[in-house]
């Protein structure tokens, strides 16, 4: 375990700073060998302030800060939406955000440590909510925009400001389970399972049922659920739904959230290796060489046929979802499927 009271860290980071100044706070922790927390908390009394953790009152005074962006990534891709903190429900260790612009999935049993961080720019300071999982990862960032209500989120950071100093510990994340060799999956009871399922949220479930790998499950489904695409698919699809306006859903996350943009995507640009959505209220940075693994996928609901693709890493982890607009209770766009169809029939080509 490690432990932020290292002062040697904090000489380490200010001689890594000097000689790589522009470089990002999470990849600066990667390079040091630490949790991206660890880096936050050494500004502890001078740039950040620890919070309680009490997650569910915190978010659920989120809405009376107003508007803000809120910043969701793993490795290889970051989501970054603004809006409101509308429609907050928690439950336990889950929680959910619905409104029209800030959707959120959240995974509360693995946020562990918070932090209010104001950053100095030249321009003035960028103020922060961070949320890091127990490896010192960020799981979920709150920015304050010049729509937000300053005073009402300054309260907020004093309402939630920890009592106490905060002990930070960090446990480096267990590798995951290998999986199963193919041939101890029951590929037959995998497919009829599929084919009976009412709802996308059931899909998880029959992966444990079944004790088969996400990426492994699409591998053996068949042409039936599950196409394997060349990588260059995925961006050809956000190209493709940029080009003719088709209204999209991306989804992003990590263990401790999920953040879900709605709506088309207009300006697409590429620079350094990474592909990006630049919108007004929806940004998206992928880097391409993390996506490995690109499949067209199909699942049974109540309302028909639910279309996705799906982008993964060279260690299977989930990089990207994408589907066509839908609510429940509705069909899929027929525009989304016709798009799907056409990247599987130029990967084929």
């Amino acid at each position: 375990m490690l432990s932020t009271s290292n002062g040697d860290l904090a000489a380490r980071w200010t001689r890594l700073r000097g000689e790589r100044p522009a470089l990002r706070i999470r990849d600066a922790a990667a390079t040091l060998g630490v949790g991206e927390a660890e880096l936050v908390a050494l500004g502890v009394g001078r740039t950040a302030t620890p919070l309680a953790s009490d997650w569910r009152a915190l978010l659920n005074d989120l809405p009376s800060v107003g508007r803000v962006m809120c910043l969701t990534r793993n490795e290889h891709c970051v989501h970054e939406r603004h809006g409101r903190f509308d429609d907050v429900q928690v439950s336990g260790p889950h929680g959910v955000v619905l409104g029209p612009d800030i959707d959120l999935r959240l995974f509360l049993s693995n946020w562990r440590y918070g932090f209010a961080v104001r950053e100095p720019l030249k321009s003035g300071e960028r103020l922060s909510l961070q949320f890091f999982d127990a490896s010192g990862e960020a799981v979920h960032k709150i920015y304050a925009t010049d729509e937000t209500d300053r005073p009402a989120f300054d309260a907020l950071i004093a309402r939630y400001r920890a009592a106490a100093p905060v002990a930070m510990e960090i446990s480096p994340r267990a590798p995951g389970a290998p999986d199963r060799p193919d041939a101890e999956i029951d590929v037959e009871g995998l497919r009829t399972a599929w084919r009976a399922m009412k709802d996308t949220h059931q899909f998880f479930g029959m992966l444990g049922k079944f004790k088969v790998g996400r990426v492994q499950a699409l591998r053996l489904a068949g042409e039936e659920f599950s196409r394997e695409l060349p990588a260059r698919a995925l961006r050809s699809a956000i190209e493709a739904a940029g080009a003719d306006g088709t209204p999209i859903m991306i989804f992003v996350g990590n263990r401790g959230c999920i953040q879900i943009h709605t709506g088309p995507v207009k300006r697409l640009v590429e620079t350094q290796g990474w592909f990006n959505v630049l919108d007004p209220t929806f940004n998206l940075h992928l880097r391409d060489s993390g996506v490995v693994r690109v499949f067209s996928v199909r699942k049974p609901t109540d309302d028909g046929i639910v279309t996705s693709i799906e982008a993964f890493d060279d260690r299977d982890r989930n990089v990207l979802l994408m589907f066509g607009e839908r609510k429940p209770g509705k069909p899929e766009l027929e525009q989304w499927r016709a798009l799907v169809a056409r990247i599987e029939k130029q990967a084929a080509s």
